[in-house]
């Protein structure tokens, strides 16, 4: 079985499942685990890098209402690996390769690939995603172990949390336009003892306004901007620090504003989720006192 991944999370499925070995082709954005970087890259992106995160937003926006694509697909370099099965997404166009691009490549390669779309918005949907990789890798026990593993793990973080009030948060996953958080990550928070005031569990992500925040009064609040680095994170926080109101908000009196490895965790639906919602509640609940930023 040769596999071509266009996705990060079904990058990291295929390594939780012990199939890195049959991995001959990745994304530009596949970087984990950290032996992924040696194989072939099919995929660029067409955003300029260092953008600031306004234009980011506008870039895109303005490439999806003119049904262009954010990403280019190396067709050559796929019929020279001659995958078996290509895994893609068809859930958000921002987020990878769209799927319309991946089956026009498909009817261009000798022998054809099979093509696994994963699809999920819910966590229950994510951890059905492993056993659909593994099925069409031709090894269904193993995505049902790590599906069951992984479900164990939040069941018992559930459990522990459930002692604890729940926490007033405010998740967001881009700052300049405010984005809530959607999805699977509404139901994340739930299962580390907080209460999200802005997204909705297994609905997209919104835009979000300034007030809304300030009428939350969060006593906690998360920045895991999609595609970001913690570094890169940094960069934009002065966006929310200038704004009225901010030096007010419960957590950033008490010091819980926390910032979170967008690219790697949270926005990646993938075997990682679950030490996100770990670390999720470890920054919820904690006893000792936190510095103002906080990273994972």
């Amino acid at each position: 079985m040769r596999i071509v991944s266009l996705l990060p999370s079904a990058t990291e499925i295929v390594y939780a499942l012990g199939l890195g070995d049959h991995l001959v082709g990745r994304s530009h954005e596949c970087d984990y685990p950290p032996e992924v970087l040696c194989k072939p890259i099919v995929t660029r992106s067409l955003i300029p890098a260092n953008l600031p995160s306004y234009e980011i937003d506008r870039l895109v926006s303005e490439t999806l209402q003119t049904h262009a694509t954010l990403y280019t697909l190396d067709i050559p370099l796929l019929q020279q690996l001659r995958p078996d099965l290509i895994i893609t997404q068809a859930l958000c166009s921002v987020c990878a390769v769209s799927y319309n691009a991946v089956q026009e490549a498909v009817e261009r390669l000798q022998p054809r690939p099979k093509v696994l779309s994963l699809e999920p918005t819910t966590l229950r949907e994510v951890l059905h995603t492993f056993e659909q990789v593994a099925e069409a890798a031709g090894c269904p026990a193993k995505g049902r172990a790590l599906s069951e593993r992984c479900q164990q793990e939040l069941d018992s973080l559930r459990q522990h949390c459930a002692q604890y009030p729940p926490v007033r948060l405010s998740f967001l996953e881009w700052m300049d336009p405010l984005f809530s958080c959607g999805h699977w990550t509404p139901e994340l928070i739930q299962i580390a003892g907080g209460i999200d005031g802005h997204g909705q569990e297994g609905a997209p992500s919104r835009r979000l306004s300034w007030q809304e925040v300030l009428d939350w009064q969060p006593e906690a609040i998360v920045l895991a901007c999609c595609g970001f680095s913690v570094e890169r994170t940094l960069q934009d926080l002065p966006c929310l620090q200038r704004l009225p109101g901010w030096q007010d908000l419960p957590a950033v009196r008490h010091g819980k504003v926390f910032i979170a490895d967008g690219s790697a965790h949270f926005s990646r639906p993938g075997p990682r989720l679950v030490e996100s919602a770990y670390w999720l509640a470890q920054q919820l609940h904690a006893v000792p006192t936190l510095p103002e930023v906080a990273t994972l």
